[in-house]
């Protein structure tokens, strides 16, 4: 049975393709064209589900559609897939639904309670959804314009950030933040269970800055339409994470367990947040919550749904886009005339990979299948020892080119992160942040976002063996089996996909080393 998934025809494709209940494939397609998605199938990333799973059109079972689509899309959509796909049947699937079937039907639950949020999908920009074996029921619903997303992004525009795009900069910079404008949002937000946003701190005349009204400003102390200053900005940030926080846990209520999915699930703060509330036994967050890993909730949707099929669909790991072989890697290297070292075995790779590290060198790491969803997991890593002093600084000023309260990840062997971190199993996929132990606050000062809050990222031996191994190894030479993470990217790019993404972003930047499967490049 071939299920392919399709989501944001409009924005942030993605294509996952499921073959015989195994999430066999899953790619964004920004990530192999390079360009933003302005509409259409998502072709580049359709054809790599096909072709990573061995399958032809015509084997293809089911096409299962996230809407909405692209409006001069839909009226032909049918047709089109119809003709390309022969075989199949089509299964359109609500946005909200999509975002519900990828997080409980992948999570390790048999029933839950499933919280949906985003900015708005089909009007619909949050639901509340009760789940138990392979049934989700709705129970409530939130409609745009009361929308906890939509007010995030006017607040994202408001400090100078692109909305729709920047809201992760927001969550960041609130994390310096006091609590000094908290009641302000929770006013906009009213403290009711369900948000009715309040429309006399918004004028619909402006256009930019987050279009607020002269309440607005005025309870902020600021003169109407004033430009928030600098010094405020993290305040700012910090009203409105912590009352959206505020928010999203009275929506969810209480219970056993809960299923996070939608964009918001993509702010590690607020899932923390609802880890630490005491209202909930067990969360687990769709690790790709957003748009695109909505691709594979409708793949799961039509599994259940239109196949029938009770057993769940198995989330092992999201390392499941393109990787690529020795003679691939090798002919780009050639091509490019660079120079490189072949290394024969993994632990010849993994010494001298460890050896850069420990001289403080900034090292790009690309090995195996391409991660799906916005984190870098350790196969499209940008990595440095936290033992260097500079490195944060190395990192954000003169490599990524971004702001210095985007703090980044630390990687630590699942089995040992216990001794050096508080923090709970969304760590996996890097969707939550932990808290440092007193004993290890000074050594990983730089990483820490405000008091003790860091991002962590726990890495076990089955999820990415070879990455385990280099932790491993890091501990052994040096006694800290951590190191710091960020993604292998430049410039707002998408994540590196190819050999040449990599090359080109290796020597756009200041990154020192790089490894691509057992070929070393240094600079």
């Amino acid at each position: 049975m071939i299920i392919v998934g399709m989501a944001g025809a409009h924005a942030k494709a993605a294509c996952a393709l499921v073959r015989n209940g195994h999430l066999a494939a899953a790619v964004e397609e920004q990530k192999l064209s390079r360009q933003k998605q302005v509409g259409g199938l998502p072709e580049h990333s359709l054809a790599f589900c096909l072709k990573q799973a061995k399958v032809q059109p015509q084997d293809v079972d089911f096409v299962a559609l996230v809407r909405p689509v692209a409006g001069t899309l839909d009226a032909r959509l049918h047709l089109e897939l119809r003709q390309r796909f022969p075989n199949s049947q089509l299964v359109v699937v609500d946005h909200h639904m999509a975002h519900a079937a990828a997080a409980y039907y992948l999570s390790p639950f048999d029933d839950a309670a499933v919280l949906t949020l985003d900015r708005a999908g089909d009007l619909r920009c949050g639901a509340l959804w009760q789940a138990k074996g392979t049934e989700i029921g709705l129970r409530r619903e939130l409609y745009f314009p009361d929308s906890l997303g939509h007010l995030y992004g006017r607040v994202t525009q408001l400090l100078g950030f692109t909305p729709g795009s920047d809201e992760h900069k927001v969550q960041w910079l609130s994390a310096a933040g006091d609590n000094r404008f908290v009641d302000v949002f929770s006013s906009i937000l009213s403290a009711q269970q369900w948000p009715r946003l309040d429309r006399s701190y918004f004028d619909g005349d402006r256009i930019g800055h987050g279009g607020f009204s002269a309440r607005f400003y005025t309870e902020l102390g600021l003169a109407d339409g004033e430009t928030p200053p600098p010094d405020l900005h993290a305040h700012i940030a910090a009203g409105v994470q912590r009352a959206t926080e505020q928010a999203v846990i009275r929506i969810a209520g209480k219970g056993e367990r809960l299923c996070l999915g939608g964009g918001l699930g993509l702010n590690a703060l607020l899932v923390e947040a609802l880890e630490r509330c005491g209202n909930w036994r067990e969360v687990y967050v769709q690790p790709a919550a957003g748009n695109a890993g909505s691709a594979i909730g409708a793949a799961a949707f039509a599994w259940h749904h239109s196949c029938r099929e009770s057993g769940r669909i198995r989330l092992d790991h999201l390392f499941l886009g393109p990787e690529f072989s020795p003679e691939e890697i090798k002919q780009v290297l050639e091509n490019c005339k660079l120079r490189f070292r072949y290394l024969l075995t993994t632990d010849e790779l993994i010494e001298a990979a460890v050896a850069e590290l420990n001289a403080h060198k900034i090292v790009a790491w690309m090995h195996g299948p391409m991660e799906f969803g916005p984190r870098a997991l350790g196969n499209r890593s940008l990595l440095a020892s936290p033992l260097d002093a500079y490195s944060t600084e190395n990192l954000n000023a003169f490599i990524k080119h971004r702001e210095g309260f985007r703090k980044f990840a630390a990687s630590v062997p699942v089995e040992l992160a216990a001794e050096y971190f508080d923090v709970g199993a969304n760590a996996r996929f890097l969707a939550t942040v932990g808290r440092v132990r007193p004993a290890h606050r000074e050594r990983f000062a730089s990483a820490i976002l405000s008091a003790d809050i860091v991002r962590v990222h726990t890495v076990a031996e089955k999820d990415n063996p070879l990455y385990w191994r280099l932790l491993h190894a890091a501990g052994k030479s040096t006694g800290l089996p951590v190191l710091y993470n960020t993604s292998f990217n430049l410039f707002s790019d998408p994540l590196v996909c190819t050999p040449r993404d990599a090359v080109r972003s290796f020597y756009s930047s200041g990154v020192d080393s790089m490894f691509v499967g057992h070929f070393g490049l240094h600079k």
